[in-house]
């Protein structure tokens, strides 16, 4: 329970803390070392996609929106987890109105959907250069960045719900960071859900989207038309980041889609009804929180090592191999769709 004797905010709710276990866990240094772990991936990512060859091409323009909003997740999340630790997590005396509960709150649902929607956004990008390449209207970084503009805007507008009254947002264990509610009330179960299925629905999306990319290009390569029509390196190279962010996404996330989706559909309800969870209900979301919050610092490093040029230094037959191309080119070569 929160020591404060005074009324709590709607954000509270009853924890299974001690002041003592406060003590052991509130050093801030390991929050700390994690988000600046985090926000120098995503710096060293932004450099380097600044220095891209092609930095107006809509896939380029797509990750560069994925790895910005990795990176002000991590700044203002961290920042508020941070300062949590610092004043051994008493959140009530420094946040009595729960205004900084629910400022983060939506941050935790906006920075948590913006990489799963704009992984399916860039899949979806993909496919339709790959197999429809002649069917699209023409890709530009202009297009690109309204559409990373509309994924922030439906993530933000599902984030704000709560504070429209479906849904809550809760101080959660161990009292350092605030996020939606798994109680039995109908609005708390229909914002998790909603969250859980937009979350599960983009992953899916995007890894039937990759499926039929990565098989159609590996067609091209082995058919019999491959000598005319072998795919330019950047295309490959394209999926291969692609498909290493969606296999990032999904080890990450997918753990605490499922489990909220579980835990708000369980009968009899986990949290009862003064709003406690049990201690192993409050560790697991912490731990399956953590690992989520890795999927914004691999993001950037999938970037940055599964570059051609990265690719080449680890595995010289690439290089070779490219050579050979450039000094004897099929005689009508005709690309997939570059971006």
């Amino acid at each position: 329970m929160w020591a404060n004797g005074s009324s709590p905010g709607p954000c509270f709710r009853p924890m299974n803390i001690t002041l003592q276990e406060r003590h052991l866990i509130a050093s801030p240094w390991f929050a700390a070392s994690f988000c600046v772990l985090g926000l120098g991936s995503n710096l060293l990512a932004l450099s380097v996609l600044a220095g891209a060859p092609s930095p107006r091409s809509s896939f380029l323009t797509l990750l560069c929106g994925l790895v910005l909003t990795d990176f002000l997740g991590l700044l203002v999340t961290g920042a508020i987890v941070v300062s949590r630790h610092a004043v051994l997590f008493a959140w009530q005396a420094a946040d009595p109105g729960c205004r900084l509960c629910h400022f983060m709150g939506v941050a935790m649902v906006f920075f948590g959907l913006c990489p799963l929607l704009l992984g399916a956004a860039m899949a979806s990008e993909r496919y339709v250069g790959i197999t429809r390449p002649f069917r699209r209207p023409p890709a530009t970084w202009r297009r690109a960045w309204a559409t990373v503009a509309l994924v922030w805007l439906a993530a933000l507008a599902l984030g704000l719900l709560p504070l429209l009254g479906l849904g809550r947002y809760t101080v959660q264990y161990p009292g350092s960071w605030c996020f939606l509610t798994l109680g039995p009330r109908r609005g708390d179960v229909a914002f998790g859900l909603l969250f859980a299925l937009l979350g599960g629905v983009s992953v899916g999306l995007s890894f039937l989207l990759n499926t039929v990319s990565v098989a159609t290009l590996c067609r091209v390569y082995h058919g019999r038309e491959a000598a005319r029509q072998r795919p330019r390196d950047c295309e490959v190279e394209m999926m291969v980041q692609l498909v290493g962010i969606m296999v990032v996404a999904t080890v990450c996330w997918m753990p605490l889609l499922v489990f909220i989706a579980q835990t708000l559909l369980q009968t009899p309800p986990v949290m009862s009804p003064s709003g406690q969870l049990s201690r192993a209900t409050e560790h697991q979301l912490l731990i399956y929180l953590r690992v989520a919050t890795w999927n914004q610092i691999l993001d950037p490093w999938v970037y940055i090592l599964f570059r051609r040029s990265v690719l080449r230094r680890l595995h010289p037959r690439l290089s070779s191999r490219h050579r050979a191309l450039s000094l004897h080119p099929p005689p009508a070569q005709a690309s997939l769709n570059g971006p």
